[in-house]
């Protein structure tokens, strides 16, 4: 897979991104349709349909709970709630996150070209539109068979992705954690996850490990008294 991924970076060419140079600039500088969209009841009632539920705990402090959606995407909600309960997200970071557009996690290598081991998946687009808050599977730029491992979260609606990237959830508690979540192509200071699980599993929230300190040497006493100079 990584042999045909493209370099991640500034550019909007970076494989497994939510589209290429051309589509990004058009879209961005293009008003979003006002022609009618097809829409689907989601639950939001986090109590309930708990094996349906991706929970995200962040390093910003915050959680979130997106409503998955098989009906959608089968096969795609199937591989977000395997790699999820082997481990496969925890610790990784947020490394595309553009102001306005989404932010987009899911790799391990934080590069934008790593993925799972596991075979890629063939697409399951859907007329489900991306609103803010929808939760859809990143691809690479040049085949709509090519999701993997890493997804991405709108902040505002963009009706340009629609059935060009496999739609399947929708954030239904904690946006206020995913508008936290630090900008940049890498941030600086990216937000990472520190854990990634299904809510019927009902995984505590994880203890975000502190600061790293560095150690102050240690000075021994005949040092505190010897001479200045010597």
């Amino acid at each position: 897979m990584f042999g045909r991924l493209i370099a991640a970076g500034a550019m909007f060419t970076m494989a497994l991104s939510p589209m290429g140079a051309a589509a990004q600039d058009a879209a961005e500088a293009a008003p979003e349709t006002s022609e009618p969209r097809r829409y689907m009841p989601i639950n939001y009632n986090v109590a309930e349909d708990r094996e349906n539920i991706l929970v995200l705990d962040l390093s910003n402090g915050k959680r979130v709970q997106i409503r998955l959606m098989p009906s959608w995407a089968p096969n795609h909600v199937e591989r977000i709630k395997t790699l999820s309960r082997q481990g496969f997200y925890d610790g990784v970071i947020f490394h595309r996150v553009i102001e306005g557009f989404m932010a987009q996690t899911g790799d391990p290598t934080g590069t934008g070209r790593g993925s799972s081991e596991l075979p890629d998946l063939k697409q399951e687009f859907n007329p489900f539109p991306h609103l803010r808050g929808t939760v859809a599977m990143a691809r690479g730029a040049n085949s709509e068979d090519s999701a993997n491992s890493q997804f991405f979260i709108v902040f505002y609606p963009r009706f340009s992705l629609d059935e060009e990237y496999t739609n399947f959830g929708r954030v239904i508690s904690g946006m206020d954690a995913v508008d936290a979540i630090n900008r940049g192509e890498p941030p600086a200071n990216p937000t990472r996850i520190l854990q990634a699980s299904i809510g019927s599993d009902n995984k505590p929230v994880p203890v975000a490990a502190p600061p790293a300190v560095s150690a102050e040497p240690v000075i021994s006493a005949d040092a505190l008294n010897a001479p200045i100079g010597q």
